[in-house]
């Protein structure tokens, strides 16, 4: 009789203990557009440009455009094989370490513009981003800071250039649904590391008045 009377305190108790174990261990709660991205699932990354057709891993910043010339690219199968796939949207490299630009930037001399691609009128960025919105996929870019081509990359000149082909990609391409940097900072043309403006790259107030660039992207993931 005494065991029986214990058992039924405890499956009495138990529930509330839990309960108060439970609001006891509630900690910081995701943001709205942490839980938008969770519920992404997963997207492609596709890490495209010169490398492609040279094999390396990071380009050094001196192939000549003319080595760019994907002439049976086809974003619309990309964007058929991520959809097939599951995925809820697409990643590109718009510019890695080398500095290439798969867009014809104006502020860079390497870019798809000097290339012998589409006869200089080629823009991955532009007909990979109509191909996502036809198959109902989210666009995002890549841009590195980090440049080994670019004469100004290791110069206070150059964090302008790197915000003006920041809005170039946002008021050109969106809506994106991310904009990813990479740290990586090596040396440019010049033998020079650049001292990257972090905090101006993420408020580009000359294209949005007042709000911080990852807002503007958590707009776009809302609009998206």
């Amino acid at each position: 009789m005494k065991k029986i009377i214990i058992t039924a305190a405890l499956s009495i108790s138990l529930p509330f203990l839990l309960s108060a174990q439970v609001n006891d261990l509630v900690g910081p709660a995701p943001s709205k557009r942490q839980l938008q991205w969770d519920g992404l699932e997963y997207y492609f990354f596709i890490h495209f440009g010169p490398n492609t057709f040279t094999d390396l891993e990071w380009g050094k910043g001196t192939e000549h455009e003319e080595v760019f010339n994907p002439s049976q690219l086809d974003c619309r199968q990309w964007c058929r094989v991520a959809k097939a796939a599951g995925a809820k949207g697409i990643i590109i490299t718009a510019k890695h370490h080398d500095g290439f630009c798969l867009w014809p930037s104006k502020y860079s001399t390497h870019t798809v513009r000097e290339s012998k691609w589409r006869n200089g009128k080629g823009d991955v960025l532009k007909e990979l981003s109509i191909a996502c919105k036809e198959y109902g996929l989210k666009f995002g870019v890549y841009l590195s800071p980090w440049d080994r081509n670019h004469p100004k990359y290791g110069t206070a000149a150059y964090n302008d250039v790197f915000v003006n082909m920041m809005k170039e990609i946002i008021t050109n391409y969106g809506p994106l649904f991310e904009f990813w940097w990479d740290g990586a900072n090596g040396e440019g043309p010049n033998g020079k590391r650049q001292a990257y403006d972090w905090h101006r790259f993420e408020k580009p107030y000359a294209i949005f008045p007042l709000k911080p660039l990852f807002s503007v992207i958590s707009d776009l993931i809302s609009a998206g």
